[in-house]
């Protein structure tokens, strides 16, 4: 298995800013640093930058370890890409790894150096690709207007519980009772307080009203985007749009995560040996990507629920004195291998390191 070093000629290590990238050329061969420089995030600077690299690199090929390709490096990711120069990412190093201090040239070589020693097969190669883009910043909205929604009908439930308005409360509002509150008028029999709390509860009621209108739409979006993306993937059992859209975001393409064991990595799934003695199991891994590991547990819940399939496996290790947490465990790193072969079996809508 190649390493980068036997592969490219020049490695570009980038520390990205938000106003400033900077920039340092690391020649394989020998390990020395041929160029460095600090370029504005605007779009001339980040074209600056792509010539600087073209001219300073031009034998023996060159390869982009940019740190934050999903944030501050996003459009450089774009740029270089232009440019045909392939682009991975590098984490920065722990506190604890910093033995030459700290600064952007130091963090900008150390991500160049990172990368040269690593094997090609295991390089992160970070998410390309405008309809992915656009689908993770609809999870962010969507997880945003969720987590407001749910706020408010909090802060719903508590008013008419504090304040006697004439509704009944001691359950989780209906949705039938969140309509009837929006149309709510004031009333002249109301005392003051009374009549604070009404207008208030009429405000909360209409924003939650408001913000399902809202998640409904980003649903029926995600399911269209999805589906462009990955037909057929929302065929299989308890697999929905929003689920789909997770596990194309975390998957991004071909080539991006090497193996289903990485994927099951990724997700969290992967079995942790916790064996002690003669007892045998594995426990919980709470590593990897969280929104991965969630829409895994719904598609599991989902089948556990409802697939006969599943409750017919369910059932049998139950009776071999499984718990429903070890059997759940098990069947979220089996949907981790499913999806992952269905996600694999998509055609390249971005370039791999090669």
């Amino acid at each position: 298995m190649p390493i980068v070093a036997e592969q490219y000629g020049h490695v570009v290590g980038v520390d990205t800013h938000a106003r400033t990238h900077t920039y340092v050329i690391v020649e394989s061969a020998t390990g020395r640093v041929i160029g460095q420089e600090t370029f504005s995030t605007s779009p001339p600077g980040l074209l600056h930058a792509a010539v600087w690299i073209e001219r300073r690199c031009l034998a023996g090929g060159v390869l982009a370890a940019v740190e934050g390709t999903s944030t501050y490096g996003a459009r450089l990711l774009e740029v270089l890409s232009e440019a045909g120069i392939p682009v991975v990412e590098v984490h920065p190093p722990k506190r604890g790894e910093r033995r030459n201090g700290k600064s952007d040239t130091i963090d900008a070589e150390a991500a160049a150096r990172t990368a040269l020693r690593q094997d090609v097969e295991k390089l992160i190669i970070p998410r390309d690709g405008k309809p992915r883009s656009a689908l993770r910043v609809m999870l962010m909205s969507r997880r945003s207007m969720d987590s407001h929604r749910t706020g408010h009908r909090n802060a719903l439930t508590a008013l008419l519980r504090s304040v006697d308005l004439g509704m009944d409360v001691r359950r989780p509002l209906t949705g039938k009772q969140i309509s009837e509150i929006a149309a709510w008028r004031s009333r002249s029999t109301d005392d003051i307080d009374q009549r604070v709390a009404r207008a208030e509860a009429r405000r909360l009621a209409r924003e939650i009203l408001l913000l399902g209108a809202e998640l409904r739409r980003n649903k029926q979006e995600l399911r269209e985007l999805a589906d462009a993306l990955a037909p057929g993937l929302m065929n299989s059992w308890g697999v929905g749009p929003v689920c789909a859209a997770i596990f194309l975001t975390a998957w991004s393409h071909p080539g991006r995560v090497r193996s289903e064991a990485a994927f099951a990595s990724l997700g969290g799934v992967a079995p942790i040996p916790a064996s002690s003695g003669n007892t045998i199991r594995y426990r919980l891994s709470r590593q990897g990507d969280r929104q991965l590991n969630r829409a895994l547990y719904v598609v599991a819940r989902a089948r556990m629920a409802s697939d006969p399939e599943t409750r017919a496996y369910v059932s049998r290790r139950q009776a071999e004195g499984k718990t429903e947490a070890e059997i759940r465990r098990v069947l979220k790193r089996y949907i981790a291998r499913q999806i992952y072969r269905e996600l694999n079996s998509i055609p390249t809508l971005a370039p791999t390191i090669s």
